[in-house]
């Protein structure tokens, strides 16, 4: 996710909008929710490619929209409430500038994509946002392309400020022909992993069965649960470790693990979910789902959640191995960046033009 604090700016072709976003992505932070000229604030949940449309069902599905009349105003502007951003803007770009502002609705996902395998060709399934300035005679009317400006924004969610309870899951095996059980700890160190940050897995392992543990394998799993049409789930595994531990009859085990799961080493790998992306950055693994109270898991799109697996091999030859496993859930997230920075507004006076209608940003959550 880019840091730099920058305005977006996009203009359509004919120059009569232009689109000015102090930001382009907006936060869901769980308890609270970043001619005539209209804006739109559009969520789509796409769940096929376009060129799929052809026997009448769109594989696409509008989640929300909502329209606002920019010009002429339907407010005076100076007696109208702005932004920090806003009012630079306003400054700036002159009296052709016409502020507006969208809330979020509480139960709207937040941007998350499923990656395509590199032979794929078409826009994959996405929750997406898009925010689109127009000119039109009216909102209902045809709308032409180049009087048209539209501009992707992502909806996101930021680690929850405080520390949760650190994950730890342990489990027994009784074994026939084994007076005493295998038994099995694993813990983490906190709730939230950052993007990036190492995950240490403390395994413990008491073995009083008869049996030999050959192998010890951990694994982070990430589950995308689609809950918008099908409630199916994709489980991919994006890291691994395979430590070739060995645990004899009657001897114990104290090990910690190091996972890091990272999309660069599953760039490949079709179906992994990832975080909204904006054209000309990169992404990452898909944060998280918070899911806000009193909102329907159904109307949230794409679900994504954490888990570290441990599995032991126990005993006999290939054919007659057994596995126990268990499993430890996690977070793993985007840390809350840092408030109040600077903005700086790169926009150069040579190229506005004469006639032009000037669309300052303000969405809130």
């Amino acid at each position: 996710m880019s840091s730099k604090n920058v305005i977006f700016k996009k203009v359509c072709k004919d120059k009569s909008v232009g689109v000015y976003m102090g930001k382009r992505d907006f936060v869901d932070r769980v308890d609270s929710v970043d001619p005539v000229v209209f804006v739109t604030l559009a969520c789509t949940f796409r769940y096929g490619r376009d060129d799929m449309d052809v026997i009448g069902i769109a594989f696409r599905r509008e989640l929300y929209l909502s329209t606002r009349q920019v010009y002429p105003p339907l407010q005076d502007r100076e007696k109208g409430i702005h932004s920090k951003v806003q009012a630079k803007l306003l400054r700036k770009l002159g009296n052709n500038a016409y502020p507006f502002f969208f809330e979020f609705p509480d139960n709207l996902p937040c941007s998350v994509a499923l990656q395509p395998a590199p032979n794929d060709v078409g826009k994959q399934c996405a929750v997406e946002f898009e925010i689109k300035a127009f000119s039109a005679e009216s909102q209902d009317a045809k709308v032409r392309k180049r009087s048209t400006v539209k501009l992707m924004i992502r909806k996101v969610q930021y680690a929850p400020e405080g520390e949760g309870i650190a994950p730890c899951v342990e489990t027994s095996k009784d074994f026939v022909m084994s007076e005493k059980p295998l038994h099995i700890k694993a813990s983490l160190e906190k709730e939230v992993y950052y993007h990036g940050e190492p995950i240490k897995v403390h395994v413990s392992v008491t073995n009083n069965s008869s049996k030999n543990i050959k192998n010890i394998i951990l694994s982070v799993d990430q589950v995308a649960t689609v809950v918008l049409y099908s409630n199916d789930s994709y489980v991919k595994c994006v890291d691994i470790e395979d430590s070739g531990d060995s645990v004899s009859p009657g001897a114990t085990l104290q090990k910690v693990y190091t996972m890091l799961p990272l999309l660069a080493n599953n760039r490949e790998r079709r179906g992994i979910a990832l975080d909204g992306k904006l054209k000309h950055e990169d992404t990452n693994l898909a944060s998280s789902s918070i899911i806000k109270e009193g909102v329907l898991k159904e109307v949230l799109g794409i679900m994504v959640s954490y888990r570290v697996m441990v599995k032991l091999i126990v005993g006999g030859n290939v054919l007659r191995c057994s596995e126990v496993g268990l499993e430890v859930p996690f977070k793993l997230m985007h840390p809350k960046p840092d408030a109040g920075k600077s903005v700086h507004i790169g926009t150069s006076a040579g190229s506005q033009h004469p006639k032009q209608i000037h669309v300052c940003n303000s969405i809130f959550i």
